[in-house]
């Protein structure tokens, strides 16, 4: 096991809230916007790949989102892929089109995003936890090697928490932002 670098765990939990930032953005409130279907991936070609690899996405109108897929045989994944991502979204197939309109903001649809900005927030704790987790099995690892003293590995350890715990503050403080947005509060 690698040994304990801090500049490192500091990269990996800023790069969760990161990704956290790029998936909110996505859920956009009533208007037609590419980095909506950011968080699509399609099944094509044996991988997972993100929609924009597979297909050119626009927004012709304010309420419609277009999607070009480049190739035919991978139509069926793209709409299956949008069906599933937990969007709202129900594309119409026209040929190697695939028309998006975006509904009206319900009341539901509201509830509906803010849930799953709540799923975003939660795995982005989750990704921060297991960076706390390599963190400390490496400063135990270190200990055993004799590179840290006891008290010196609790004290980084330390060090690792306070990391952790603002690192989910700032992921629960864009999380509730987007909340209040989507639910317009």
């Amino acid at each position: 096991m690698a040994a304990y670098n801090k500049a490192d765990l500091e990269r990996r939990m800023a790069g969760a809230v990161e990704s956290l930032k790029g998936d909110l953005g996505g859920l956009r409130t009533g208007r037609a916007a590419v980095s909506l279907l950011d968080p699509v991936m399609v099944e094509v070609y044996g991988a997972h790949m993100p929609l924009n690899q597979v297909a050119t996405v626009s927004a012709p109108e304010p309420r419609m989102l277009s999607v070009q897929v480049w190739d035919k045989s991978n139509v069926g994944p793209a709409d299956k892929a949008i069906r599933s991502a937990g969007l709202g979204l129900n594309p119409i197939v026209d040929g190697q089109t695939l028309r998006l309109p975006i509904p009206d903001l319900t009341e539901e649809r509201r509830k509906e995003l803010a849930k799953l900005a709540g799923k975003y927030a939660e795995s982005a704790r989750i990704a921060v936890r297991n960076v706390r987790r390599d963190g400390m099995e490496s400063l135990k690892t270190d200990e055993k090697k004799g590179v840290y003293s006891e008290d010196e590995r609790k004290r980084l350890e330390t060090e690792v928490q306070k990391l952790t715990d603002a690192t989910i503050a700032d992921i629960d403080a864009a999380a509730d932002a987007k909340e209040k947005e989507i639910l317009g509060k």
